[in-house]
Parts: C-alpha cells; sequence; structure tokens
C-alpha cells in the first residue's frame, strides 16, 4: 500500500524513493510486524484469559507439562495480524506471489483457527485428521493451479537439485503433487514441532529469513545470474513477506518463550508452515526446505517412526513422539530441548544458504 503512495510522493520529495527498495520496505516490514506484536500481544493475552481460552494438555504428555494446563492458546491469531498488517503496508499487493502466499497463510490459520476451538470446545482431539488433511490439499491445490495459470511468469514444472552446477530436474505433471506435499507436508511439520515453548517459532524466524535471501536473490537479474539461479520476475517482493513473517515471528517470541505466557496453536503452526511451504515451492528451494527444516522433519518422522513400530512390532522407539519430548523424559530440562533444537536449526540454515555459492 505505501508502494503505491511513495510513487506519487516522489514527484515531490526524492527521499521517497527510498522506499520502492525491495530491502528498504523489508527491514520496515519486519519491525513494523514486531512493533504490532508487542502492541497487541498483552491485549491479547489478557482477553484470552478472561475468556478461559487457555491451552488443554493432553493426558499422556510429560507431567512437568502440566503446570501449563490452562495458558492462553489461539496465540497464532497475534501472529497472523502483525504479518496481515505489515505485508498490506509494505508489500506490492499487486504481486501475484504476495497475495498468493498471504490468502494462503490466512486460509491455513483457519483451519488452524477451527482446530483449536473445536479443542477448547471440548473435543481434544479437534478436527478430524483426514478432514484437515483435505481441507489443506485444496489450499495448496488452489494456490498452485492460481500460480501455474495467473502469475507474470508462471511457476515452472522443474526442481532446482541444490549444491549443483544448476541442475533441473523437470518432473512434468509430477510437479503439481510434489508441491501439494511439500506445502502440506510443511504446515504439518510445524504443528508437529509446536510442543515446547518457543520450539517451532524460533527455526520459523530463522527459515523465513533464509528463504526471503533466495527470493531476493531470484528475483534480481544480476545476482541470479551471477549465482546461477533461476531469475523469477516478481520474486524478489516475496523477500517482504519472509521479513514480515520473522518481524511477527520475534514478536510472538518475546511472550512465548520458556516459561510461555501464551501458546501460538494450530491457527499459528499450521499457517507458519503453509507459508513456508509455498514460498519454497515459490523460490524453487524445495529441496533446500527440507535441510533447513530438518528439526521439523526430525519431529514427524520421529512420530511416523514411533507409530508405525507399535503398530507393526508392539514396540515403541522412542519414550514419547514427537522426539522432543523424549529428550524430555531423558532428563533434559525444557529450555535445554529448545536451545539445542534452535542450533541445530541455525547449523542447517546456514548449511541451505551455502548453496548459494557452493555448486
Amino acid at each position: 500500500m505505501f508502494l503505491y503512495f511513495s510513487d506519487q510522493l516522489i514527484e515531490f520529495y526524492s527521499a521517497f524513493n527510498a522506499f520502492t527498495y525491495i530491502t528498504t520496505r523489508g527491514i520496515l516490514s519486519a519491525l513494523t510486524a514486531l512493533v504490532v506484536s508487542f502492541v497487541f500481544g498483552p491485549k491479547l493475552i489478557s482477553l484470552l484469559e478472561g475468556e478461559k481460552i487457555g491451552e488443554v494438555i493432553r493426558d499422556d504428555g510429560p507431567e512437568s507439562h502440566s503446570s501449563k494446563q490452562g495458558t492462553p492458546t489461539m496465540g497464532g491469531l497475534l501472529i497472523l495480524v502483525s504479518i496481515a498488517i505489515s505485508t498490506i503496508i509494505w508489500a506490492d499487493l499487486s504481486n501475484t506471489f504476495i497475495l498468493t502466499i498471504l490468502i494462503s497463510m490466512l486460509l491455513f490459520g483457519l483451519i488452524g483457527f477451527i482446530d483449536d476451538y473445536m479443542k477448547l470446545s471440548g473435543n481434544k482431539n479437534g478436527m478430524k485428521a483426514i478432514v484437515k488433511f483435505i481441507l489443506q490439499l485444496c489450499i495448496a491445490f488452489g494456490a498452485m493451479n492460481y500460480l501455474f495459470y495467473a502469475s507474470v511468469q508462471p511457476i515452472s514444472t522443474e526442481v532446482l537439485i541444490p549444491f549443483t552446477n544448476n541442475i533441473m530436474w523437470d518432473i512434468g505433471w509430477m510437479f503439481l503433487p510434489f508441491a501439494m506435499l511439500v506445502i502440506v507436508g510443511s504446515s504439518n511439520a510445524v504443528n508437529l514441532t509446536d510442543g515446547l515453548d518457543g520450539l517451532a517459532i524460533m527455526p520459523v524466524v530463522m527459515i523465513s529469513i533464509a528463504l526471503g535471501i533466495f527470493a531476493y536473490v531470484s528475483g534480481n537479474f544480476n545476482f541470479s545470474t551471477y549465482l546461477d539461479l533461476p531469475f523469477m520476475v516478481e520474486a524478489g517482493e516475496v523477500f517482504v513477506i519472509c521479513c514480515a513473517i520473522s518481524g511477527a515471528g520475534l514478536g510472538f517470541l518475546w511472550f512465548n518463550t520458556y516459561p510461555a505466557q501464551i501458546f501460538m496453536g494450530d491457527v499459528g503452526a499450521i499457517s507458519l508452515g503453509g507459508a513456508m511451504g509455498l514460498i519454497a515451492v515459490i523460490v524453487k528451494q524445495e529441496l533446500i526446505l527440507a535441510i533447513m527444516g530438518g528439526v521439523f522433519i526430525m519431529e514427524t518422522l520421529s512420530v511416523v517412526l514411533q507409530v508405525g513400530s507399535y503398530k507393526m512390532r508392539g514396540k515403541r522407539l522412542f519414550n514419547m513422539a514427537p522426539i522432543h519430548h523424549h529428550f524430555e523424559l531423558k532428563g533434559w530440562a525444557e529450555p535445554k530441548v529448545i536451545v539445542r533444537f534452535w542450533i541445530i536449526t541455525v547449523f542447517l540454515v546456514l548449511i541451505g544458504l551455502s548453496s548459494l555459492k557452493i555448486r
């Protein structure tokens, strides 16, 4: 929105030209989302406490989590509002990628909101898993079809192989289900990881910053040519919404850090994961997302292996799944689990970013 006004104001004062730069608007987007989170965070916590909208702790969870019972949840609303406000102010709303990411993220958030509401209304299991999965697939399918047919530069069906000399694997019609799997898988992986205070949100912040860098490079002809990456006309603008996600995530972490004053709930985890998956597809870094999101994949695999092992062998592989609970039951304090998982994510994000030059 501000981009439109700055274009008009440049005629009167050339300094407004600074707001036409993606980097400037990206920084301001992050700061705006951060400030919005700081301003509305305490108000949302008070509102949720007043309405007694508190976390329902699973009966089979670690005993140490019993103290979390009743902590305000659905804090993802704060994240979504912060991202939406910041994106609307600073991003180019005529950009196909921005609109697709923002609308898809809000729709994923709606699924999470309904799921959270059902849990708080007495149904501890919330929305049926198959129903949630189908709704997520529908959003991913709609987003991909829109990008195929409505964007200035339609999404290609090629998958970039990282750490190679720009090898692109064209998988044809298989790209649609592949992209949908990336988006929905990312959405659910973040949701599974969101089990400890700040565990999921900080990796989301770090990965979003990295994806923003990939978006900026892909949208800049000179940088993309120098780094031998696919040039995408509108992709640079995605940097702005990536910054908004990072700023909103840091703002939320202020209240979500151990011991948490508020949890993001499914409304936050499902939407942020879906947004990251969609951004990775747009900037052709689906496989890099798998590397940078190694913690999310580890958490998901631990659940799959635990369920599979129990059904096939009648034995559990871990003390509890997702795997962060396993480490808790092994005697690790909750903050230790959280920070160590953050450190792993820093390492993996740096590996992902190194693919810009190592090839």
